[in-house]
């Protein structure tokens, strides 16, 4: 019985420790790599992006008149990447890099105010771009971190409903 106690706060620490990372390394970086794909062509954008405070939701702000706006609407499974790279040779034992996947959506209604706050308090230049009648909130509804550092280091932290 104690070694399973030992092994669920074992798990519960690791958890805990890789969301402490995640929410470090998204509070030190403003913009992300969002990757979508039509008809088996993948397309990537910079994007500028906010994380909800249990991870499981990254939000980001685009024009609707995009492409990547249309390659949602067809399939809403997305990967964004975010890392704290310098472009160093450091880097290769240095750097973190983690890539979230799931599934987006625009958000409306009662929670669209809320998101929107949390985006603009992190991209307050960002504001009156974020609230033009053009642009859509997205949310990513995260299934997957892979967090990769130190080299070849990849842990995966799962986000269950």
């Amino acid at each position: 019985m104690q070694e399973q106690s030992d092994g669920q706060i074992d798990e519960y620490g690791k958890r805990q420790g890789l969301k402490g990372r995640l929410r470090a390394l998204f509070s030190s970086q403003r913009f992300a790599v969002l990757a979508t794909q039509k008809d088996g062509q993948p397309h990537t954008n910079l994007v500028a992006f906010a994380a909800t405070e249990d991870l499981r939701q990254l939000l980001f702000v685009t024009p609707r008149a995009t492409r990547k706006f249309a390659n949602l609407a067809d399939d809403a499974q997305v990967a964004i990447m975010v890392d704290n790279r310098q472009n160093e040779a450091s880097d290769l034992h240095d750097a973190v890099a983690v890539t979230a996947t799931g599934a987006a959506e625009e958000v409306v209604g009662p929670e669209k105010e809320a998101l929107l706050g949390l985006y603009i308090y992190k991209h307050p230049f960002l504001e009156t771009f974020a609230r033009a009648p053009s642009c859509a909130l997205l949310k990513i509804s995260v299934e997957t971190y892979d967090i990769a550092g130190a080299f070849q280091n990849v842990m995966e932290l799962k986000m269950m409903p």
